[in-house]
């Protein structure tokens, strides 16, 4: 059976989780090329990989590992708070195996309580599962329904927890010849549409999954042997440690990984230690184009981090170009606010040919403000973040990059703060176009009512923040800033664009 925690807190039992908040979770998996051994114990990869993508999720995180053998038996932690805050030395090292996968969260369906972090671990006819999930299921409580009227009990409020149910019924196609984890997952993939990018992990395999529309990310890598990553190897050396997978190709570097390919929409891949195997490739409805988040590039992810075959950083810069291009000012400095909208800052002061200077230091002690579940953590978030550089503007003309405006609680402060300091004049320029409508695909932007752009007209917005200006890159210009690194991309590419257009690529089934 799997083991428990005891960090894993009471909770009191709910299935509401219609808060409207959403989901941008971190997946890591590690499957070991050797036999189990005290000096091959991955568990310290899982971790570190976790903490790569600790920026994807900061209120919980799990591990579950096994040792891949015929015993079948899962090792689990779970708790709340960071990863380097919730595992103790003791945790990583108790966490034997030559497998596992991992998983930091932020709520979503489910309230931000123990019971719903992941992975789930369940029992299936083929003995147990683990299951970790990034996205959110347009027809959750559909599914949910259908489960419950079958007599399937649930014991959390998350969406995920139906997938993991539903991985665990026959296949129609039934296994005459054992265990058919490919017809299990296709049917559990019939069944959800989007949105989720899934490890689950059974005996000696992880296998990776992504929707049909690719919403949500997922990557491979290969641990290097040590002497390629210090340099007394070549580094092109085929040898291979471990298999990597994660929502970020980001956190392999620090690993010493190297990158190997995304999985593709629709995918299943199948990874043990002799490899990794494409198993399937499932189409998407009436061939409709693939929907890769477009947030991802604007907010959620790294600069270092690798999409579609370019780093997220130069589109971010791309984009800076663009809006310079539609919307130059005549300042003195141009600004940032630390720090993913930094690469757009810096391209939109090359391309006017004005200085960039550092008007704000950023406490990175500090979570990010914009995935925190609740109004009053953002807004005494945006206190702590940032001290002013005084001496960098005082006196002076501003004009300030942001990557994005959800709430406008953060610029509003920033904008008093830097006025309040010596500011001349505080111009805001954002990397890219208003944020209208709500997202139930996996991100957290709450209603309608709360997302500035449709609470404020355009022409009182600037007024609204105590700016001087505000302007934002068109839908347009993002697109081509995010298509223009893809032409020569190996497989076909689109983007999910519904939080500013309002063009969803499937149609929530259950409001």
């Amino acid at each position: 059976m799997a083991e428990s925690s005891a960090k894993e807190a009471s909770y009191s039992m709910s299935f509401g989780g219609e808060s409207g908040m959403r989901e941008e979770c971190g997946l890591f998996g590690v499957v070991s090329t050797g036999s189990w051994t005290p000096e091959n114990n991955l568990s310290h990869i899982l971790h570190l990989g976790l903490v790569g993508l600790q920026h994807r999720g900061q209120e919980s995180a799990g591990m579950v590992t096994t040792k891949g053998g015929p015993e079948d038996v899962f090792i689990t932690r779970k708790a709340m708070g960071l990863v380097n805050a919730a595992f103790s030395e003791d945790d990583i090292a108790n966490l034997k195996g030559t497998l596992g996968i991992g998983h930091v969260r932020y709520s979503t369906h489910g309230l931000s309580e123990a019971t719903n972090i992941q992975p789930f671990v369940v029992e299936s006819l083929h003995g147990l599962i683990a299951v970790a999930h990034n996205g959110e299921l347009v027809n959750a409580k559909n599914l949910k329904r259908k489960l419950l009227k079958h007599g399937v009990g649930l014991s959390s409020g998350s969406d995920s927890e139906l997938i993991v149910q539903l991985l665990t019924h026959m296949p129609d196609c039934g296994e005459p010849n054992g265990a058919n984890w490919v017809g299990r997952i296709k049917k559990m993939m019939e069944e959800t549409v989007a949105s989720y990018s899934l490890l689950i992990m059974h005996k000696d395999h992880i296998w990776a999954v992504r929707d049909p529309y690719g919403n949500r990310p997922l990557c491979i890598g290969k641990l290097l042997p040590t002497d390629a990553v210090t340099g007394k190897a070549p580094v092109e050396t085929d040898d291979c440690e471990a298999w990597l997978v994660a929502s970020e190709s980001c956190t392999f570097h620090a690993l010493g990984a190297r990158y190997v390919r995304e999985v593709l929409p629709g995918e299943i891949v199948e990874i043990n230690k002799n490899g990794i195997f494409s198993r399937c490739i499932v189409p998407r409805a009436e061939s409709k184009p693939p929907a890769f988040c477009i947030f991802e590039y604007v907010y959620f992810a790294r600069p270092d981090t690798v999409f579609e075959g370019q780093m997220v950083s130069s589109v971010r810069r791309r984009c800076g170009r663009q809006l310079a291009e539609e919307w130059p000012v005549d300042v003195d400095l141009v600004s940032t606010v630390p720090e993913s909208a930094t690469p757009a800052a810096m391209e939109y002061a090359n391309a006017l040919n004005i200085p960039y200077l550092e008007v704000l230091c950023k406490n990175r002690y500090v979570g990010r403000t914009f995935i925190q579940p609740c109004t009053r953590l953002r807004r005494l978030g945006v206190i702590k973040k940032f001290g002013p550089l005084i001496d960098n503007f005082f006196g002076k003309k501003i004009v300030l990059i942001d990557d994005s405006i959800v709430r406008g609680n953060t610029v509003t402060a920033i904008v008093a703060l830097l006025k309040r300091c010596g500011a001349k004049e505080v111009h805001i320029r954002v990397a890219s176009p208003p944020v209208k409508y709500p997202c139930y695909m996996g991100i957290n932007i709450p209603t309608v009512e709360e997302l500035i752009a449709n609470r404020v007209p355009m022409d009182k917005i600037a007024e609204e923040f105590g700016a001087d200006s505000v302007k934002y890159l068109s839908l347009e210009g993002l697109k081509k800033a995010v298509s223009e690194g893809t032409k020569d991309a190996a497989y076909e590419v689109g983007h999910c664009t519904a939080c500013l257009s309002g063009e969803y690529p499937v149609k929530k089934l259950d409001w």
